[in-house]
């Protein structure tokens, strides 16, 4: 998507520093960090949220899930972590290319929204 602020992040036009990058997926830092480690688990391939996905689609969503259970320590998320994924307007999705917030690096509040 030629608009798409994550598609521009993952094509290089716009400079990220990635915390990791495979064939599927890329990982950034939030810029509104809403925990000590809050980074983004950004898809390469543009889906508008969760409730698009075509089964072949949902296959790319777990490899990357899959990707990141390997991966949690490298990030320093020893302890644990918390995955949001934000779809559609009333869960207030702001950007439309899906992506899921990783939360932690320390003890989060009870609260989930």
């Amino acid at each position: 998507m030629k608009d798409c602020i994550f598609c521009k992040i993952i094509s290089g036009e716009i400079s990220s520093n990635f915390e990791y990058e495979d064939e599927n997926m890329v990982i950034i830092k939030d810029i509104n960090p809403q925990a000590k480690i809050h980074l983004l688990l950004i898809p390469k391939k543009h889906f508008s949220n969760l409730m698009s996905l075509t089964e072949e689609e949902t296959k790319i969503i777990s490899l990357c899930l899959n990707k990141l259970s390997h991966i949690y320590l490298d990030l320093g998320l020893e302890k644990g972590f918390r995955i949001v994924c934000n779809s559609g307007v009333d869960a207030r999705q702001s950007v439309y290319h899906l992506h899921i917030h990783i939360l932690g690096g320390e003890v989060l509040s009870d609260k989930m929204g």
